[in-house]
């Protein structure tokens, strides 16, 4: 068990003032309203990282329509470039799984990709990264389209988290869980330009359109550091109060607004990337952690990772209106009839 994982079991002690996490989410009160369609017609994928799973959601009738087995552990999925495939990250299997985004079938697995935690691709196409959580390293592949070969093995320092990847293709950005440390690497030279002290617990990284600023969101606080990086070296300069546990971002789908999920506080904050302020609020019960949103940007779908459930959260009337019975900690999930990220 790394850092964070102990800290996700006793932070609720650690932390003055909150209940125990299991509390929380026996307290929490869901008031379910009107389910609303959300435009969503392709299968809804939950990653069970406790239970080596995916759960499949048929969204004609909102039921788990079956389990897909994967490799121990899968915390993070990504879509490959042609949209072809889902590929489900297995930490502990050392491998990938690839599944048809819309029928639900697995195509093949990869192995002897060593420890991928989170995923993301370049937006050039040309490079697959995984950050290794548990190895404390960073991969770097080739990708051509298919096939990806190790290009570079950076040591990173202790616990890589989320990965980020600027839009030039230029620059990737992690978080270091264990010593609240933000890195960015250049991806000409394969090698670490910069790292930076940020504060406890540094999870999800989210990087403006232009590329100025990178936002870190701490688990082990209340809310997301900003830090421009557009010079040579990275400033931090704000930091925007979201609530306990702040932990992992989606991008709204209107080109102006990042969601975080605030883990510890049971809530969503939707921030203005315009002003860096908070600009509204959602409730969402049960440890929430990743989140998509529908194509017609009518609902917030979350993984609640303490009570085993997938929620849908109504946007205009900031109500929960479903919530699906998943397997156990229940962590990335993700939908073809996404709004863009």
């Amino acid at each position: 068990m790394n850092a964070y994982s102990r800290f996700l079991a006793a932070c609720a002690c650690a932390l003055p003032g909150l209940l125990c996490l299991p509390a929380l989410a026996q307290t929490a009160k869901v008031s379910l309203a009107a389910p609303v369609a959300g435009n969503i017609t392709t299968p809804v994928f939950v990653l069970n990282s406790l239970e080596d799973s995916v759960s499949v959601i048929n969204p004609s009738n909102w039921t788990e329509i079956k389990r897909i087995e994967t490799g121990k552990q899968p915390h993070h999925l990504y879509l490959t470039p042609d949209e072809k495939s889902v590929i489900v990250a297995n930490a502990l299997s050392d491998s990938l799984t690839f599944i048809d985004p819309k029928t639900a079938e697995v195509q093949r697995t990869v192995r002897g990709i060593i420890d991928p935690y989170h995923l993301r691709f370049s937006p050039d196409m040309k490079w697959f990264v995984t950050a290794a959580n548990r190895l404390n390293h960073i991969d770097i592949f080739h990708w051509d389209g298919k096939e990806m070969t190790l290009a570079k093995r950076i040591a990173t320092g202790k616990t890589p988290s989320h990965l980020w990847i600027d839009s030039k293709s230029s620059t990737i950005y992690s978080t270091m869980q264990e010593s609240d440390e933000l890195i960015a690497i250049d991806l000409a030279t394969q090698t670490i330009k910069w790292r930076t002290k940020t504060g406890s617990t540094p999870a999800d990284v989210f990087g403006t359109a232009n590329d100025k600023f990178v936002l870190v969101a701490l688990t082990g606080g209340d809310g997301v550091e900003v830090y421009d990086v557009s010079g040579k070296e990275p400033k931090r300069v704000k930091f925007i109060k979201t609530a306990m546990g702040a932990h992992a971002f989606r991008a709204f789908g209107d080109k102006r607004h990042l969601l975080v999920s605030n883990r510890v506080a049971n809530s969503i904050s939707k921030i203005d990337l315009q002003t860096l302020e908070v600009v509204d609020s959602f409730p969402a019960p049960g440890g929430p952690d990743c989140m998509d949103v529908t194509r017609d940007l009518s609902q917030i779908i979350v993984t609640s990772r303490w009570i085993r459930k997938l929620t849908f959260i109504d946007v205009a009337s900031h109500k929960v209106v479903r919530q699906i019975n998943v397997g156990r900690s229940p962590h990335g999930v993700w939908t073809l009839d996404h709004s863009p990220r």
